[in-house]
């Protein structure tokens, strides 16, 4: 069953899929074996007990007691290591010495890796192309043979269970495995024996499945008062999806930011385990989870990783719409393995994440005093960016403006002001294509006919730019490109092309046959409002 992620909405902070899982007996199959497994998990032999830390700053400011399992701080900075050791360490000799292979695009991969470094095993590690390379120069450090093979993770993958037949190897998968979950589920182990006392909720980054799965399996057996809820992007929400439906579910696409999550598909025991034990899921922005890798930088002086700081986000999303205070609640900050380039996106959507910048559009009357008029209506706030240029040419000009701290009421007073002055405005500050795109195209705006929009994710490698141009030219005349480097293994492109409406199922073909992940745009309200002639957009 295939989905899109945006067919899933909620209000951030509340819980999703309550009362959909099937919840079994104390007596349910595999409840007693996954406890005993977790108990007697190897991977002690690599991994460290990772310490539970107090965030003091955010605790004084949600009014609870928050505290974060630092799984950031094991030795391939994830908690990855745990589930691949004590996979890996329960192998026979025979299979150790015929070698092990996985396919992954970083965290996992370091943790087989130093794995099998670690019990004298070959390893080969499938990356795809698009893997950044200081991702795989620190899986060759350890030892393993990295083979960088295909544009996506899927790719990779099918190439490292095909030679994983081919020459006997053991796969090692990252999470849909009973010793990989029986490993990450030390991870609740250690938080039920350093935390004592009244415990509300463990909050739990997801991406397949396997670290929440194991925390379940765990807690639930011996402390099933404690909550444990998952947290997930919301353009990468497959948990949460499947959860609803009641069945696994496949995105129809997901988006790359937090990498260390993004998966189309969750696994098939991880899923059977968090419908019986999974008390729901929370869904977070892209801007939460900014904000929240720099309120840990604040706190600690770390940096996580987008996956990293997800369950964070999600607890204080969490704690806020519940109104919660007085509890007690952990957060898993379950990776740092930060790609430096992704750092620039962050620092901009940081402050939109916790409300401290919004971006607007007005539209302006090109008339003698028209923007002096604008300054005086936007009143005593802190404006942080403005873009406006004047265009005689037209009957009205966009500004661009983004305004510093401020709360709902104060947003909608701006607003309210404005229109009352005939002045239309919009509220871009939740709309990802105008914070990506549109907003730099404050001087493209143009009436072109038969134009359609598509956002397409290309394979950060070269090439890409020139197989999609060969696959469309001269079928269609490019009207409008911008590509943003966002350093993620896709980057996100906008392309305007001009297709007559009969070649359009033609092309339609030629994007499916390109193998990019893709999704129209062009019935957008924010494109129409940004990108069409002024005339058209203001009447």
């Amino acid at each position: 069953m295939r989905v899109a992620p945006e067919s899933l909405q909620q209000a951030s902070g509340s819980l999703v899929a309550v009362g959909t899982r099937k919840r079994g007996d104390d007596d349910a199959p595999g409840a007693m074996e996954y406890l005993t497994s977790v108990l007697s998990a190897k991977g002690y032999d690599v991994a460290m007990e990772s310490p539970l830390q107090l965030a003091v700053k955010l605790s004084e400011r949600l009014g609870v007691s928050l505290w974060i399992k630092r799984e950031d701080m094991q030795p391939v900075f994830s908690f990855k290591l745990r589930g691949a050791y004590n996979m890996m360490a329960k192998l026979s000799q025979a299979q150790l010495d015929r070698g092990v292979i996985c396919s992954s695009a970083g965290n996992h991969a370091q943790g087989v890796a130093l794995s099998a470094q670690r019990l004298g095993c070959d390893a080969v590690i499938v990356m795809p192309v698009t893997t950044p390379e200081i991702k795989w120069r620190s899986v060759e450090r350890l030892g393993a043979t990295v083979v960088l093979k295909g544009d996506s993770y899927e790719e990779a993958q099918s190439y490292a269970k095909l030679r994983c037949e081919q020459e006997g190897r053991t796969f090692v998968p990252p999470f849909d495995h009973p010793d990989v979950i029986s490993g990450q589920g030390t991870v609740g182990m250690e938080i039920i024996r350093q935390l004592q006392g009244p415990l509300h909720a463990i909050f739990v980054p997801v991406g397949g499945g396997g670290l929440i799965a194991g925390i379940a399996a765990y807690v639930k057996r011996v402390r099933p008062e404690v909550k444990i809820i998952g947290v997930e992007p919301s353009d990468a929400n497959a948990m949460a999806l499947s959860l609803c439906h009641g069945q696994r579910v496949m995105l129809e696409h997901v988006s790359g930011f937090a990498d260390g999550v993004a998966v189309k598909v969750v696994g098939e025991e991880t899923f059977r385990l968090c419908q019986e034990l999974v008390d729901g899921i929370v869904l977070v922005s892209r801007e939460a989870i900014c904000a929240s890798i720099k309120e840990m930088f604040e706190e600690k002086r770390i940096i996580l990783e987008p996956a990293g700081a997800l369950a964070l986000a999600g607890a204080e999303a969490y704690c806020k719409h519940y109104g919660l205070k007085g509890e007690t609640v952990v957060a898993i900050a379950s990776g740092a393995n930060m790609n430096f380039e992704r750092l620039r996106l962050v620092t901009e959507l940081a402050d939109v994440g916790r409300k401290r910048e919004a971006v607007l559009a007005t539209f302006l009357p090109e008339e003698l005093g028209g923007f002096k008029k604008f300054a005086e209506l936007i009143g005593r706030v802190n404006i942080t960016e403005v873009r406006y240029r004047d265009d005689s040419g037209v009957k009205y000009a966009l500004v661009l403006y983004s305004v510093g701290i401020y709360t709902d009421d104060a947003l909608r007073a701006i607003v309210a002001r404005m229109e009352s002055s005939k002045l239309k405005t919009v509220n871009l500050t939740d709309n990802d294509l105008a914070k990506d795109h549109l907003r730099y195209f404050i001087r493209g705006r143009s009436e072109i006919k038969e134009e359609i929009i598509f956002r397409f994710i290309f394979p950060e490698r070269p090439g890409p730019l020139k197989k999609f141009l060969d696959a469309f030219s001269p079928r269609g005349n490019i009207s409008l490109f911008h590509y943003r480097a966002p350093g993620e293994t896709g980057a996100d492109v906008l392309v305007g092309v001009q297709v007559p409406a009969e070649d359009l199922g033609e092309f339609r073909s030629y994007a499916d046959n390109l193998s990019y992940e893709y999704t129209s745009e062009s019935n957008n309200e924010i494109y129409r409002l940004l990108l069409h002639s002024p005339e058209m957009r203001c009447c």
